[in-house]
């Protein structure tokens, strides 16, 4: 058996989880999540752990795939999940218009960005973002695309980038 799939997960206060058919339906404080078993995985709930084990031999790996997106959704339901994004350059800003997020990226026309279900959009300052969800891969889906309207550049390193991100700067050319 895989060696992530043989680690219990330790639920929170606040956070549980049902197991109807085929789906495993996980509720927190901060949202309820649910996610589809696959056959091969067995799941018992006991004591506020959660331990997964495969029916048959050859279903080590995806359970420990399950396994660790269920632990991804019992944080997430509980912690929740955050990704913050920076704009590099002069005159890049970001604002809230109500729910939705505008953006000056120096194009002739502002971008308005509309807040998908579950996802909360804050901006602390003018250039930074804030994304946060319950549920790890619609946050960073969503950061994904607000970066994808103006990548950054390797020659001035302008434009939206993750805040642990690097940008490799490239030398320009000489004549």
């Amino acid at each position: 058996m895989s060696r992530v799939a043989k680690k219990p997960i330790a639920l929170p206060k606040g956070v549980e989880i049902n197991t109807q058919g085929d789906a495993l339906n996980v509720k927190g404080p901060k949202g309820a999540l649910s996610l589809a078993k696959p056959a091969g995985v067995e799941v018992k709930v006991e004591n506020g752990v959660v331990n997964l084990s495969p029916v048959t031999a050859g279903d080590d790996a995806i359970t420990g795939t399950v396994r660790a997106i269920l632990a991804n959704t019992v944080k997430g339901v509980s912690e929740g999940f955050e990704r913050k994004l920076e704009l590099v350059g002069v005159g890049y800003r970001a604002a809230m218009q109500g729910k939705d997020l505008s953006l000056s990226l120096g194009f002739s026309h502002p971008v308005v960005f509309k807040a998908p279900e579950g996802i909360t959009l804050a901006t602390p300052t003018q250039t930074e973002i804030l994304v946060q969800g319950a549920d790890k891969q619609r946050v960073g889906e969503v950061a994904a695309k607000i970066r994808g309207f103006r990548p950054p550049e390797p020659y001035k390193g302008k434009g939206v980038k993750y805040s642990d991100e690097t940008i490799i700067r490239k030398e320009a050319k000489k004549a």
